[in-house]
C-alpha cells in the first residue's frame, strides 16, 4: 500500500456537530435517509449504503475500520477512489469537521454515489413573506429560546403523573360530547344567532389554535428538538399562528415525532376542560350555557380535524411516521396509478412500500366517507330539530 493510500485509510472523518441524520424513510419504491445541515438549513437524501458510511463518521473510526464494517454488512469493499468521491462531496457541502483543510481532492462523484442523490429543500432559512392578502411575519427573534422558557414553565405537565390524569379527563369529556351530541348541535345553531357570544367563542377558538402551535414546540423541545420560528401567517380573512420545529424529522425516535405531532390536538382538547366543567356544573343562563356547549363541540371538532390524515394536517404527519415514509401522499398517488394501469413498475415496490401505500390509500377513502357521513348526519339532525 502506498503512503497516500495508507494515510487515506487511517483518516478519521467526523461530521460537524450540527449535522443531523434521519431514520430510514420510504420514498416511492426507494428507502432513503435525510441529512440536514442545521447551520445552512440545507438537506438532501442518501441511500441506506451511503447512510451506513456517513453515520459512522464520528472522528473515532478510521476509513479502514468503517470500510471493514461496510464489507461485513454488504459484502463489498470500497477503494480509495470511491472514498475520495464520498469525502469530497461531504466536504463540498460543509458537512465534515475541518473539511477545507483535510478532505482529499478527487473527481466529481459518479452516478449512484452520495453526490448524485436529489436535493431536498436545499435552501437556508427564508425571510418571512409579507403581503396584503397573504404572508407571514415572525413574532419573536429567538423562537427556540422562547420555547425553552415555556418548557421550563409547563414541561412538568408532560410527566406521566400529570399527563395521564389529564388525558383521562379529555377522554371523559369526549365521551360526554358524543353522548350529548344532539344537544350540542342545537347549542351551536343557537350560537350563530348571537353575534356577541359568537365573537367570544371565535376568539377563544383562535387562542386555542395559538396554544396548539406552541404545544408542538414545547413537546419537540422536551424531546431535544429545536424551534426555528414562531409567527403569524395570514390568508385573508384567516390569520393563524404557526410554530416551526426545525428538526422534526430528526428527533430521536418515531415515538417522539408522533408525540410532537399529536401535541397540538391534545392541547386543543385540554383547553376545553375548564369550559366543559362550567357547562356541566355551573349555574348559567341559557344563552351562556348554549355558547359553552357550542364551544365544546366546535373545539372538539377542531382538534379532531387536525388529526385527519391529509396534508398538511398533523394527522398526516402521524400517519407518515407510522408508515415510515416521506412524501407519503405523493408516493401513494404514484403507486396507485401504476397499479390501476397494471404497470409492471408497481412490482418493483418492496412489500413494506406496497403495504404502506395501499393502506394509506384505502384509509383515506374511509376517512373521507366518515367525514361525509358525519356532515350529512349533523345537517339532517339540525334540519329535523
Amino acid at each position: 500500500m502506498s503512503a497516500a493510500a495508507d494515510a487515506l485509510a487511517e483518516y478519521r472523518p467526523a461530521l460537524r456537530p450540527r449535522v443531523l441524520l434521519s431514520d430510514a424513510l420510504l420514498d416511492g419504491a426507494a428507502t432513503v435517509h435525510l441529512i440536514k445541515d442545521t447551520d445552512s438549513g440545507s438537506s438532501f437524501r442518501v441511500g441506506p449504503k451511503e447512510h451506513f458510511l456517513i453515520a459512522r463518521m464520528d472522528g473515532e473510526r478510521s476509513l479502514r475500520e468503517i470500510g471493514e464494517e461496510y464489507a461485513r454488512a454488504y459484502g463489498r469493499r470500497l477503494d480509495g477512489a470511491r472514498w475520495q468521491q464520498i469525502l469530497r462531496m461531504l466536504g463540498a457541502r460543509g458537512l465534515l469537521a475541518g473539511a477545507d483543510a483535510r478532505t482529499p481532492a478527487g473527481p466529481a462523484a459518479p452516478e449512484g454515489s452520495v453526490a448524485s442523490e436529489r436535493s431536498v429543500a436545499a435552501t437556508g432559512p427564508a425571510e418571512p413573506a409579507r403581503g396584503v392578502l397573504r404572508g407571514s411575519v415572525r413574532l419573536v427573534a429567538d423562537a427556540d429560546a422562547v420555547t425553552a422558557r415555556l418548557h421550563r414553565a409547563v414541561g412538568f405537565l408532560l410527566a406521566p403523573g400529570w399527563l395521564l390524569p389529564l388525558l383521562a379527563l379529555v377522554v371523559a369529556m369526549e365521551v360526554v360530547v358524543a353522548l350529548r351530541m344532539g344537544e350540542l348541535l342545537f347549542s351551536t345553531r343557537e350560537l350563530f344567532t348571537n353575534p356577541v357570544l359568537l365573537t367570544g367563542a371565535a376568539t377563544l377558538l383562535w387562542f386555542s389554535t395559538a396554544l396548539h402551535e406552541l404545544a408542538h414546540g414545547v413537546v419537540a423541545r422536551h424531546h431535544g428538538g429545536t424551534v426555528a420560528e414562531i409567527g403569524l401567517r395570514w390568508r385573508l380573512p384567516v390569520v393563524i399562528m404557526y410554530c416551526t420545529v426545525g428538526n422534526y424529522l430528526y428527533l430521536g425516535s418515531r415515538r417522539q415525532r408522533i408525540h410532537t405531532a399529536l401535541a397540538g390536538a391534545v392541547m386543543n382538547l385540554l383547553f376545553l376542560l375548564p369550559f366543559c366543567a362550567l357547562w356541566m356544573f355551573a349555574p348559567l343562563d341559557t344563552a351562556t350555557h348554549d355558547a359553552l356547549g357550542a364551544l365544546l363541540l366546535l373545539g372538539s371538532a377542531q382538534a379532531i380535524a387536525m388529526l385527519v390524515p391529509f396534508p398538511p394536517l398533523d394527522g398526516y404527519r402521524i400517519v407518515s411516521q407510522l408508515c415510515g415514509a416521506t412524501g407519503l401522499a405523493a408516493s401513494t398517488g404514484t403507486y396507485l396509478r401504476l397499479v390501476a394501469r397494471r404497470d409492471p413498475a408497481a412490482a418493483d415496490y418492496p412489500r413494506r412500500a406496497r403495504t404502506a401505500y395501499l393502506g394509506y390509500g384505502l384509509g383515506s377513502v374511509l376517512v373521507l366517507a366518515l367525514i361525509l357521513a358525519a356532515v350529512v348526519a349533523a345537517a339532517h339532525h339540525l334540519l329535523t330539530v
